[in-house]
C-alpha cells in the first residue's frame, strides 16, 4: 500500500527526517514511534504532502506521489487525523463530517456518515452539537470520522491518545481495531507505546530523524533496551 524509499524531508534548511525507508502492506498497521522531535509528524506530513521532500520517494499503491500536491492525495485514498484534532470548532459534528467528504461525491455522504455513527454511536446523538463544545475524546472521534468520510485506503493518525481520558483512549483504540478488521491500512504515531505495540503489525522507531529500529511489533516488544534508550521508559 505504502512505501517510503530513502525519504529525507524538512522545513527550509532544517532536515527533520533523513534517509527513512519503510513499507506498509495492505490492511496492516505500522506504529511510528520515537521521542519528541524524532521526525514522526514530519514523516506523516510528508506522506500527506505537507512537508518539503528533499530526496527519496513516497510510493502509494505502486505509484510515485512524491511531488503530488496535498490536494490530490485525498482523492487517491489517503486521509489524515492530525495531532490536536484541528476541527472546525464553530461547525457541528455533522458539518465537520461533511467537510471531510469534500473529495467524494456528495451523494455518498449519508452512507458514509452512517458508517461513522455506527463506529461512534455517541456522535449520532451529538450530530448537531458544535464540535468546539465537546470533550477531547469526543473531538477525537469526530476527527477520525471526518477522515473516514474521504473513504481512505490509507489512514494516517498523529497521536491518537494525546490528552484523552483512559476511557476515551479505550474507545478510540477499539474503533481503530474495528477499522483494521475492515481492511483499512494505518500508519499510527502514538506516545502510548504499550497500546501501539498491542495493535501494530510492524514498528518503526525514529530518533533524531533517523531509523533506529524497523521490524515486527513482536520483535520490538522483546527488545526492552530499545525503548529504555529511545523513549526513556520500559514497556
Amino acid at each position: 500500500m505504502l512505501r517510503l524509499d530513502h525519504l529525507s524531508c524538512g522545513y527550509g534548511a532544517l532536515r527533520a527526517v533523513d534517509d527513512l525507508s519503510f513499507e506498509v502492506a495492505t490492511g496492516a498497521l505500522l506504529a511510528l514511534l520515537g521521542p519528541n522531535g524524532a521526525g514522526k509528524t514530519s514523516t506523516i506530513m510528508a506522506i500527506m504532502g505537507h512537508t518539503t521532500i528533499s530526496s527519496g520517494k513516497v510510493l502509494f499503491e505502486g505509484s510515485d506521489i512524491t511531488y503530488e500536491p496535498a490536494v490530490k492525495r485525498a482523492p487517491l485514498g489517503i486521509a489524515l487525523v492530525p495531532e490536536g484534532r484541528r476541527l472546525f470548532a464553530d461547525l457541528t459534528v455533522e458539518e465537520n463530517l461533511t467537510v471531510g467528504g469534500y473529495s467524494r461525491a456528495a451523494a455518498r455522504d449519508p452512507a458514509n456518515r452512517e458508517r461513522v455513527f455506527d463506529l461512534f454511536p455517541r456522535l449520532r446523538d451529538r450530530r448537531k452539537q458544535l464540535s468546539g463544545s465537546m470533550s477531547g475524546g469526543e473531538q477525537q472521534m469526530v476527527a477520525i470520522g471526518r477522515a473516514l468520510m474521504a473513504e481512505p485506503k490509507l489512514l494516517l493518525i498523529d497521536e491518537l491518545s494525546l490528552g484523552l481520558m483512559p476511557k476515551m483512549v479505550d474507545l478510540c483504540f477499539d474503533a481503530l481495531a474495528e477499522l483494521r478488521q475492515r481492511g483499512l491500512t494505518v500508519v499510527l504515531v502514538e506516545q502510548n507505546t504499550t497500546r501501539a505495540l498491542e495493535i501494530a503489525d510492524t514498528v518503526c522507531v525514529l530518533a533524531s530523524g533517523s531509523v533506529v529500529f524497523s521490524g515486527p511489533a513482536a520483535a520490538a516488544m522483546d527488545n526492552a533496551s530499545l525503548f529504555e534508550t529511545y523513549l526513556g521508559r520500559s514497556l
